[in-house]
């Protein structure tokens, strides 16, 4: 099959770009960090730290609070209990509850008004405290937080203060250490089973979220194979989530779809198999009409008829590339994929068309190495390399020059064919595999448009990648000859 033209692009499946803007897609392991799944489980996080945290406060000034009003409501009692002593009677009681006290959880002071102390355990008058006036209910007395700091140990204590009827002031205190410890017991055990219940949820919400993303690699996998042509696949169903719901909705988009293409790839193909036939017998009647007329000595009407029959000819190359890239695009022939030596294809490519290059005075140079073995059509790609050998001889001047390499890279073979024909223009690389495309520059050369059609076929049915290159003049193709479908 003759080519049109030298225009190439990259090819990944039915994607095309330039060596400039590569558009390969690649997983990485970090991507999972970057989904909606994790970025909800991190709100998740946050949000119950926050009132997690915002509950341990309010927890611990609550509890703090009421074992607080405890104390003073205890401190009143015993205020209460010292209002019914008389003021002689007061520095011998509480000398005598002192003695008695083992766990030492009250503190008493009786203070001079002159705030010289006269009895107690309390040093000195703590500054600022409002004192009761004596006889009250004390009902509404509110204690006072303080620290004692001529004791050993150092206590917090709270405290309630009386002027009595003499001067005298009455201090009585309560030890707050219980409640400090049973706060800071509370603070752990709620710290610790906040840390527990975090850790519980996160793991659940990860192995959630790891589930949900499985998920969404097979439905990947699958699209990226759909995207590379087979749409017989369909994605993975049975969740009975929203993603599910999603997926019914795709597969049932791609029956339509599969459907519609399918009706009018058989359009197509059924017209140009119909139109075939006829075609055929028209350009055999043109030249049983030649043989008569050129027996008469006409000369314009034999090549008026000679013209014909090259148009002839050039329908019937367009309807058999047409019908090639349809039986290619059906991706019905990989069962006859078998090992192959990608070097002795080459060296046989290059032995076929090294006669063409000599009548163009063209010098063809070939450099292939020992490359590993290559699962693949050898038909098919020798048909395309073919195609790809005979554009670069085909638009090399006369004269001129046209290479082949093939050596092997860390992931697989490569074969690269350059010319230094005219080039292809960067904005055309990516149209290049369309059917019937011609590049400007070469429209005045024979061809059909569709050979690289054929070529694109054959590539997207191997999985290989194919780029293209080139300056100011000349074109570079690189092909990689191993599987780019990403799974």
């Amino acid at each position: 099959m003759t080519v049109s033209t030298l225009d190439f692009g990259k090819v990944r499946g039915k994607a095309i770009s330039t060596d400039k803007q590569e558009t390969t897609v690649r997983h990485r392991s970090g991507e999972r960090w970057h989904t909606t799944t994790f970025r909800w489980l991190s709100a998740y996080a946050a949000i119950f730290t926050l009132c997690f945290v915002a509950l341990l406060g309010f927890l611990e000034y609550s509890v703090g609070a009421a074992m607080e009003r405890e104390a003073d409501s205890g401190i009143r009692w015993q205020m209460r209990y010292f209002d019914s002593k008389s003021d002689d009677q007061l520095a011998s009681v509480i000398s005598q509850r002192l003695e008695r006290e083992i766990r030492h959880t009250n503190y008493y002071g009786v203070f001079a008004p002159d705030g010289h102390r006269i009895a107690g355990d309390i040093g000195e008058m703590p500054p600022g405290l409002k004192l009761d006036k004596a006889g009250e209910s004390h009902s509404t007395s509110m204690g006072r937080t303080i620290e004692l700091p001529d004791n050993a140990s150092m206590p917090t204590v709270r405290v309630i203060g009386e002027l009595r009827d003499n001067g005298v002031k009455l201090v009585i205190g309560r030890n707050l250490s219980d409640v400090q410890h049973v706060r800071e017991e509370l603070t752990k055990v709620l710290i610790g089973g906040g840390v527990l219940c975090l850790g519980l949820s996160l793991a659940t919400g990860l192995l959630l979220s790891l589930r949900q993303m499985g998920r969404v690699a097979d439905m990947r996998r699958v699209t990226t194979r759909i995207a590379n042509g087979d749409l017989a696949q369909r994605l993975p169903t049975g969740g009975r989530d929203e993603l599910d719901m999603l997926c019914h909705l795709v597969n049932h988009m791609l029956d339509e779809v599969e459907r519609l293409m399918n009706e009018v790839k058989g359009a197509c193909d059924g017209i140009a198999h119909d139109l075939r036939t006829p075609l055929v017998r028209l350009r055999l009647q043109l030249a049983n009409l030649a043989e008569r007329v050129r027996t008469t000595g006409d000369n314009a009407a034999d090549s008026l008829l000679a013209n014909a029959r090259v148009e002839a000819d050039s329908i019937l190359e367009r309807f058999g590339a047409m019908l090639r890239i349809s039986e290619i695009g059906a991706l019905q022939r990989r069962s006859g994929f078998d090992v192959i030596s990608l070097r002795t294809l080459v060296d046989e490519l290059c032995e076929l068309y090294e006669p063409l290059a000599e009548e163009k005075s063209i010098i063809l140079k070939s450099s292939t190495e020992a490359v590993g073995p290559l699962h693949a059509d050898r038909a098919l790609l020798f048909e395309a390399f073919s195609n790809l050998l005979d554009n670069a001889i085909k638009f090399a001047p006369n004269g001129g020059e046209v290479s082949v390499d093939l050596w092997s890279s860390q992931s697989g073979p490569q074969l690269v064919i350059a010319d230094n024909g005219p080039g292809i223009p960067v904005s055309e690389r990516n149209a290049v595999l369309n059917r019937f495309y011609r590049v400007e520059q070469t429209r005045h050369v024979p061809g059909t448009g569709l050979g690289l059609g054929i070529v694109s076929a054959i590539i997207r049915l191997h999985d290989f990648e194919l780029r293209i290159g080139g300056e100011d003049r000349g074109t570079t193709i690189t092909i990689d000859c191993w599987p780019h479908n990403l799974q």
